[in-house]
Order: structure tokens, then sequence, then C-alpha cells
């Protein structure tokens, strides 16, 4: 056996005799620098398991001096990384552990190397540090992939067990309400506001998870929500109801706006108050929901649409073939599908939309004035009747807008 193994083996059974200690001084270290990590006796326990666990692991490869390829992560370290996703301590803080756990046992093993000589230490210590972070290497893909597996399961379980009691409450039949509350842990009494939420972009299902959440956060800050309940529509969609507080229908004003960095797409519903308005705001976003799929969006450029930008199309949208034959007898050779066509119902909406102004009309459209009143008189040319009564020609170019070649000519 070679010289630094044979030294390494002494080092190892020296550890072995001070391995109690040793373990509840990580344990120790692990909860005060961590305090995500220290929630009740259960959990602590397991933590004390995994470490305990991951040091015999670790002494054994240090000593056996086997390929790193054939270790294999504990399983109480496996089962602790499964608690910590069911509790939603992320990832990072279960890595974090590890790496201070592996200094943590480095000070330990340099403190047993003082009567070696100068020369036997530095190789030592060298062998150590390189097999030592081999292990933890291992380990931490191990339990990483252990935790993101729960963290899906887990997640998927859950929003199995929502979905059936928002199922129910969005059924409109008897429901027991106080079972509800319980079950989701969300107040049916409040002043609510739904939200559908999708990727504008392609990602995971854990990505999904993780950004959903931090919609969530976003939300509950902003609008000083008392609760608020995720529910996975599947595993490429989520519904997200906010329980705003007393009176906060009448505060809403501009409502909940898109989060700095936000990967994803909103519908949002206007709120509501009570079991009804649990509903119906679901039921506005929904629609919301249906409309924005229909319209071509950038690809990555999340899109947050609130009802209230979509109302009258959503009333409309139920009977497709009747708002295009709207849509085309209003518009007529406006309706045409074609670029030119776009960018003048586009100028002609944003016109009518600000009050016939055409010094705002410009500014919303980042356009010339006199762009603008070229536009406009273009547009105009095209319809068949005197838009002086522009109340049909804005709903028929509002449908145009959001239901784009469902409803045009």
């Amino acid at each position: 056996m070679p010289m630094e193994q044979a030294l390494v083996g002494q080092l190892v059974d020296r550890l072995r005799g001070t391995r109690e200690a040793m373990i509840a001084d990580l344990v120790r270290l692990t909860l005060v620098q961590i305090d995500v990590l220290d929630h009740d006796a259960a959990t602590r326990s397991l933590l004390e398991a995994s470490l305990s666990e991951n040091v015999v692991a670790g002494l054994n490869f240090l000593q056996q001096d086997f390929a790193p390829e054939l270790l294999e992560a504990p399983s109480a370290a496996l089962a602790y990384a499964r608690v910590l996703a069911q509790r939603d301590v992320p990832l990072s803080a279960l890595v974090r552990a590890y790496r201070i756990g592996h200094s943590r046992v480095l000070d330990h093993a340099f403190a047993h190397l003082d009567d070696l000589p100068a020369e036997q230490r530095v190789a030592l210590v060298l062998d150590v540090v390189r097999r030592s972070a081999l292990f933890i290497d291992q380990i931490c893909e191990q339990v990483g992939r252990a935790y993101e597996r729960e963290r899906e399961r887990w997640v998927a379980s859950q929003g199995g067990v929502r979905q059936q009691w928002v199922g129910a409450l969005l059924g409109g039949g008897p429901v027991d309400g106080a079972a509800a509350e319980r079950a989701l842990r969300y107040p049916l009494d409040a002043v609510h506001v739904a939200c559908t939420l999708w990727p504008a972009a392609a990602m995971t299902s854990f990505d999904l998870v993780t950004a959903v959440d931090e919609v969530r956060a976003h939300a509950v800050a902003v609008l000083r929500a008392r609760a608020a309940l995720v529910v996975p529509t599947d595993e490429r969609e989520a519904r997200l109801w906010l329980a705003l507080p007393a009176g906060g229908e009448r505060r809403w004003g501009d409502g909940l706006a898109a989060p700095e960095g936000t990967v994803l797409h909103a519908a949002v519903g206007r709120p509501g108050v009570g079991l009804d308005g649990f509903r119906t705001s679901a039921r506005q976003s929904a629609q919301v929901r249906e409309i924005l799929a229909r319209k071509p969006a950038g690809a990555g450029v999340p899109h947050w649409v609130h009802y209230a930008e979509v109302a009258p199309v959503a009333l409309m949208a139920g009977d497709l073939p009747a708002v295009r034959d709207f849509v085309t007898a209003t518009l007529g050779d406006l309706a045409r599908r074609d670029a030119r066509g776009a960018v003048l119902r586009e100028t002609l909406r944003v016109f009518l939309t600000h009050r016939r102004g055409h010094a705002a009309a410009a500014e919303a459209l980042n356009l010339h004035r006199n762009s603008v009143q070229y536009r406009v008189r273009q547009a105009c040319a095209l319809l068949p009747d005197d838009p002086a009564d522009d109340f049909n020609i804005r709903a028929a170019l509002l449908a145009a807008h959001w239901l784009g070649d469902a409803v045009l000519g």
C-alpha cells in the first residue's frame, strides 16, 4: 500500500474515534448557518441521520480508495433531500449544507496532523482534499436528483388534491366550504383575483413551478394578499388565486403588473367577493387565456392581460362565425389579412381609444403625429360606413386586435 494511503487509513481511524463529537458539531454548525433547515424535531433528527451516514460513507471512501463512480448516497441522505423538497426548502440550502460539512470535516481531519513530518503532512492534505471533494460532488449530484424528482412528484400529487377541491368549488354545486378551506389552506370568504399562468418560452415543469412561485411571492407582496392558492392545470400551466385584503376590489385600479424578469404569460380576472367571486374571476381568467391562445405572441415575450382589457371580446368570442360576420361587415376592406391592413387597423384602434386625439395616439404608437393622421385617413377610406358613430367600429377593431385571423375576412 502506498505511503499516502497508509497515512489516510491512520487519519480515518483517528476520526472514527471522535465521530460522535464531530457529527454533533456538524449538526450544530449547519443549523446555525442555514436557518431554513432548522424546522422541528423530526427534521432535525433526519438531518442528524443524514450527516451521520454521510460521515461514515465518506470515511469509508477515503480509507478504501475505490472509484467515485461506485459511490451511492446513503439512504438517510436521500430521505432528507426528499423531505426538504416537500417542505419547499430550496435545493441551494441543501447543497450549501454539504459544502459547510465538507469544510468542517477537513478542519477536524487536519487537527490530527500536527505530529506528522511536514513532507508527509502536505502529501496527505492534498490527497484528503482531492478525494473528499470527489465524494462531495458525487453525493451532491445524487441527492440533488432525488430532491428534484421528489419536488416534481410532490407538486404533482399536491396539485392533484387541490385540483379536486378546486374542481368542486368551480363546478357550481354544493360544497363543504369549511372542509375546502382546510384542505386548500385558503380563505373562501375573501376578495379573490384569479390568474392563469403559462410559459412564454420553452421550460421544464420544474422551472415552471419555480417561475409560478416567483409570481406568487411578487403578487402577495404587491397586493398585500391575505393568502395565495396555486393549482397546476397541467405540466404547462397553473392557476393562481389571491385573497385580497378587505376592500381590495375597490382599490384594484390597474391591477397586477408583470414582475420584472418574469418568463410567464398571465391572464388575470377581475376581483370578486366570496365563493361567487372565486368562480367568476377564474372564469374571466380562463376567457382571457382562451383569447390569448388565438393571438400570436412573440417568443419569450410575456403578455399580462387583464379581463377589463378584453371584456367585450370575451363576451363575443363564444361565437366566432358571428363575430367574423360582424367584423367583416363593419370594417369592410379594413378587415383584410395583410400587413398593411394590420397596421391601419391598429392605428385606427389606438386613435379611437384615445378619443380621436392625434397627439395622444402618436405618443402611444411612438409615431409622428403626421404619420398617425395619414394612416387614420387611409383606414377610414377603407371603411364601408362613416366612422362618425364609432361604437361598432371600435368593437370590431378590438375583436380583430385580440382574435386576429379567426375573425378577419
